[in-house]
């Protein structure tokens, strides 16, 4: 069977507002000043909760001794506080679903494949009503391994029940070019995210500028 495996951040889903959100209050608790700004850090909150903090520490100067001490510190309670507020700015990007629902009716598997812990991902999308919809989701903490080793998504497909050599992933950073390039499968880039149409220098098999144009890329790499 086809498959169709789904980053979740910054491809299904534009979860940035909340991420840094989550972020500023975890450096609250920390008693530093909120250091992240939405629309303009977008691109960092999608590579997840360590690379936001450890731009803030980098926007407060801390010594270069003391960076990942404070990540460390707060990344829990930025889980903590992303967990509370995990829906409360996040969007599913134009055509998202009604593409998963094409994709299915025409008996291709589709499952999702994320860096995000799983369990704050199954609790997103069941909040966003679309969990059922995904015939796997495999999360940062799922296997002992996460992107971009080429395991996450192996299973993935093997959960959703597609065919390994009929499979293609769906993203938005280097993340999942990787992933792909890893597992031998091609990979296609969505470029409504913050860092759009620059996400072709990783040389993708394919770009998705809509989801309107997911059927014919899915058609071409994986007939």
């Amino acid at each position: 069977m086809r498959c169709v495996i789904f980053d979740l951040d910054g491809t299904l889903a534009d979860t940035a507002g909340d991420l840094i959100a989550a972020a500023n209050a975890a450096l609250g608790v920390l008693g530093h000043a909120p250091q992240l700004l939405m629309g303009a850090d977008d691109a960092t909150a999608f590579r997840g909760g360590r690379a936001m903090l450890r731009l803030a520490a980098g926007r407060l100067a801390l010594p270069v001794s003391e960076v990942e001490a404070m990540v460390e510190a707060g990344y829990p309670v930025l889980l903590e506080a992303y967990g509370a507020a995990i829906d409360t700015h996040t969007r599913l990007y134009p055509g998202a679903m009604e593409a998963v629902y094409r994709l299915k009716a025409n008996g291709i598997a589709v499952g999702i494949c994320t860096n995000k812990p799983a369990g704050l991902a199954e609790t997103l999308l069941t909040r966003l009503g679309i969990r059922g919809e995904f015939a796997s989701m495999i999360g940062a903490d799922t296997l002992p391994v996460r992107k971009p080793d080429p395991a996450p998504l192996r299973e993935a497909i093997l959960q959703a029940g597609g065919a390994e050599g009929r499979a293609i992933l769906i993203g938005d950073t280097v993340t999942d070019r990787e992933t792909a390039r890893a597992a031998g499968r091609p990979c296609a880039l969505v470029t409504f995210g913050p860092t759009g149409r620059a996400v072709a220098d990783l040389q993708p098999e394919a770009l998705i500028d809509h989801y309107d144009g997911l059927d014919a890329v899915v058609d071409r790499l994986i007939p």
